[in-house]
């Protein structure tokens, strides 16, 4: 499998076509392992490989060319999609799509936010 999800939370997740806007950013044969998890868990994770000692709404760690994690915290990512005037469940996906960009080997700057513009007027985020 090139897709695997999994939610550490009792949480509901917003539906999001993950498999399909995976394939789309790192094609088909990328394999990616999204974990929705705890802010707790995220802040760990951002203390240890970042040196930032608190949560945050998503990492991305790229484990090689062909294969990589995206760690969501579902309460980060709601206290963050007021910040960007969106619902949660419109949000969450755009925070997937900015994930996998990064993955991808993108920056932020103009040339990922172009990715990201197209990316979401396919999905309809």
């Amino acid at each position: 499998m090139s897709f695997t999800l999994i939610n550490e939370t009792k949480e509901k997740i917003p539906h999001v076509e993950f498999e399909a806007i995976k394939n789309e950013i790192l094609g088909a044969d990328y394999v990616l392992n999204v974990i929705i998890t705890t802010s707790e868990q995220i802040k760990k994770l951002n203390t240890i490989y970042r040196n930032k000692a608190h949560a945050t709404d998503i990492l991305s760690f790229p484990l090689s060319d062909t294969e990589g994690e995206i760690y969501i915290s579902t309460k980060e990512t709601r206290e963050e999609a007021k910040k960007f005037d969106r619902t949660y469940e419109n949000f969450f996906p755009f925070l997937f799509i900015h994930g996998c960009t990064h993955l991808k080997g993108h920056d932020h700057g103009a040339i990922m936010e172009g990715i990201e513009v197209k990316v979401r007027s396919k999905f309809g985020i």
